[in-house]
């Protein structure tokens, strides 16, 4: 009975079978041992990540392009590392980070029929002096200088999305909505300074245009009610969607809503972090009763590690954000890269599985336009491997061995194997705290002009091999050379 309603589905649903919906749930500033599945001590409950991982497969090595924001959603939009292009955030009023006509993830799943939307932090750019008022100075950012009534460009809607939700930035102004190419509502002040203390650390927000009835607590929750609103209205429609949510949480600011206080072990970031994981199980509910969830992809990860508290958390609270490893947000160490990461694919990924392969998030580029059947042209995704044959269990081995780190410019890393070499005399960005590098038996830096690590014996990289192993030192300054030299690393570009 079983093997003739497989013979008697719709064509509408065959097409849905090979076309699935595909979700992504983007953390800002998460470390790896943020989420409670991938560490043992970690003070934080995230239990509806924690059970995503349960329904999916969990990989344990997996990387974003750079230790910040803007580059990381670059790359794994576009398939191409940032560091071919630039290295920086983008600016409250910069442009577009995009070339002109550039390939991006949505485009291309577009091109395949798919419907495609954004909601949350967008960080990419959008073409601000296309409203600027003529006449007003051309740094100026006050409330008065821009038309908010005109459309804008340069946004979501130029770079393959149907429909975007969101305010750009938290801590960026505009501190106000924007709904596809337009302003909701236009900002009628200009913030100076935010009065009081978010629960942790800073404001860290830019001076700029602000609606007066601004509220940062809403931020998240509105974005979570956007995504669900979202998901039920795909309800019963043929096409299939690619929804993309880049939270902005739990980076700075660090405002948990009160529902959250003390939810955690970890102080206010880990009650943040808390409520994110709650707003990607709203989201994973919101498909589950629409009856979505068995067709669509979903997948979680981050674009960094986390922020310079973390030392402080790790002291006061015992939580460390990147456990096993060292580093955070910004540094070439592996905390300030190596991210959570989970793909639930019904019916390609074996439920509770847990993979150690080298993984990065450019790599979903390539991966999903093997999926949708999409040719990637040779000037398109030049570092995005494969994954598909591995996830179906057709290859071994996922297919990458290599993969370059990077965060500021000509400061670079390079992993091939479990062999990690920080290509400069450190990985650290800013100094440690001494207390911090006690509490986790760290040596001081031994002045060596470059370092290399076994991950597999000493995740935590405290033992510098360079002197110790100089042929591995050269042959991975040649690979990391070549990479860079050669302008791709995808396998299919060889």
């Amino acid at each position: 009975m079983k093997w003739i309603s497989l013979f008697a589905i719709l064509p509408a649903a065959l097409l849905a079978l090979e076309k699935p919906n595909i979700v992504i749930l983007y953390a800002d500033d998460m470390g790896y041992g943020d989420l409670g599945v991938n560490n043992p001590a970690s003070k934080i409950p995230t239990p509806h990540l924690d059970q995503l991982a349960k329904e999916g497969m969990r990989f344990t090595d997996a990387h974003s392009s750079s230790g910040i924001c803007t580059p990381s959603r670059y790359a794994m939009l576009t398939g191409r590392h940032h560091w071919r292009d630039f290295h920086q955030i983008a600016g409250a009023f910069d442009g577009s980070v995009f070339k002109k006509d550039q390939l991006t993830l949505p485009a291309m799943l577009r091109e395949k029929g798919y419907a495609t939307a954004c909601i949350g932090k967008w960080h990419l750019g959008f073409d601000w002096d296309g409203i600027r008022k003529p006449g007003s100075p051309p740094k100026s950012i006050r409330h008065t200088d821009f038309e908010w009534t005109k459309p804008f460009s340069g946004g979501p809607l130029d770079h393959g999305f149907d429909h975007y939700f969101g305010d750009n930035v938290i801590n960026f102004p505009p501190y106000a909505w924007i709904e596809d190419e337009k302003l909701v509502l236009p900002p009628d002040t200009t913030l100076e300074k935010v009065p009081g203390q978010p629960k942790e650390g800073g404001w860290e927000c830019r001076p700029g245009p602000a609606r007066s009835d601004w509220d940062f607590y809403q931020v998240l929750p509105t974005l979570t009610r956007k995504s669900v609103e979202y998901v039920r209205s795909r309800k019963g429609k043929e096409q299939p969607f690619f929804l993309y949510v880049p939270f902005p949480s739990p980076h700075a600011p660090i405002i948990p809503n009160g529902e959250f206080d003390g939810k955690s072990k970890a102080g206010p970031f880990g009650d943040f972090v808390v409520q994110t994981d709650d707003a990607c199980g709203q989201i994973l509910a919101a498909l589950r009763e629409t009856g979505l969830a068995e067709n669509t992809i979903v997948v979680f990860s981050a674009d960094n590690g986390a922020e310079i508290f973390a030392h402080a958390r790790d002291q006061k609270f015992d939580h460390w954000s990147s456990a096993p490893f060292r580093g955070i947000k910004r540094d070439l160490y592996e905390g300030g890269h190596h991210v959570p990461f989970v793909i639930k694919w019904p019916g390609l990924t074996k439920p509770g599985s847990v993979s150690d392969a080298l993984l990065s998030q450019v790599d979903l580029m390539a991966t999903f336009a093997a999926l949708v059947n999409y040719d990637l042209p040779r000037t398109c995704a030049e570092d995005s491997h494969d994954f598909l044959p591995f996830l179906k269990g057709a290859a071994a081995e996922g297919p990458r061995t290599a993969i370059v780190h990077n965060t500021n410019a000509k400061v670079y890393a390079m992993r091939s194997g479990h062999w990690l070499l920080i290509d400069t005399k450190t990985g650290n960005v800013r100094p440690v705290p001494k207390a911090w590098m006690d509490k986790h038996d760290t040596p001081a830096d031994d002045d060596l002009p470059v370092e290399l690590y076994d991950l597999k014996a000493d995740p935590g990289q405290r033992k510098n091999l360079a002197a110790d192993q100089p042929d591995t030192v050269k042959k991975l300054q040649g690979l990391l050379k070549k990479i860079r030299d050669q302008g791709h690393s995808a396998p299919r570009l060889d």
